[in-house]
C-alpha cells in the first residue's frame, strides 16, 4: 500500500490561489482564566497574547472581557472563571507560539481558536476591503 502525500517545494504556492500574497484570516481566541487571578495577572496574559500575535505579523482587532462566569461543571477542580474573547486576524501559522503559550501558561484554564468564516469576518469588519466584496455576493 502506497500512502500519497502532497510535498510543498520552495517554487510552489502558498495556497489555492497561488501567488506570494499572505493569506490573512480571522479568528476569535477564547481564553478561560482562573477566577481568582488579580486583574493585573490577567491584563498581563491579554498583553503577552497581543504581543505575540502582533510580533508574528497580526494583529488583535477587539478584546472583550466577558468577566466572571460560573462554569456548568467543575474545571480542574473550579467553579467560576474569567472570560476573555480576542478577535485576531493573522495566518493560520502565527497561532502556533499563541496556542503553546496558553497551553503552557498557569493561569489559563481553557482556550480556544476558531477560524471565523469570510463571511462572518467580513460581517464584523475585520478583513477590511478584500472582504467587502465577498460579504455583498
Amino acid at each position: 500500500m502506497t500512502l500519497l502525500r502532497t510535498v510543498r517545494g520552495p517554487g510552489s504556492p502558498p495556497g489555492p490561489e497561488g501567488g506570494d500574497a499572505l493569506l490573512m484570516r480571522a479568528y476569535e481566541l477564547m481564553i478561560i482564566l482562573d477566577a481568582e487571578l488579580e486583574e493585573s495577572v490577567i491584563q498581563g496574559v491579554i498583553n503577552r497574547t497581543t504581543e505575540m500575535v502582533a510580533a508574528n505579523g497580526g494583529r488583535v482587532a477587539t478584546t472583550d472581557k466577558w468577566g466572571r462566569r460560573r462554569f456548568a461543571y467543575e474545571i480542574n477542580h473550579k467553579v467560576e472563571g474569567f472570560y476573555v474573547v480576542l478577535e485576531i486576524v493573522t495566518e493560520a501559522s502565527n497561532l502556533d507560539d499563541v496556542d503553546r503559550f496558553l497551553r503552557l501558561a498557569d493561569e489559563t484554564i481553557r482556550h480556544k481558536i476558531i477560524r471565523l468564516p469570510e463571511k462572518e469576518a467580513a460581517r464584523r469588519g475585520l478583513l477590511g476591503a478584500e472582504a467587502a466584496p465577498a460579504a455583498a455576493g
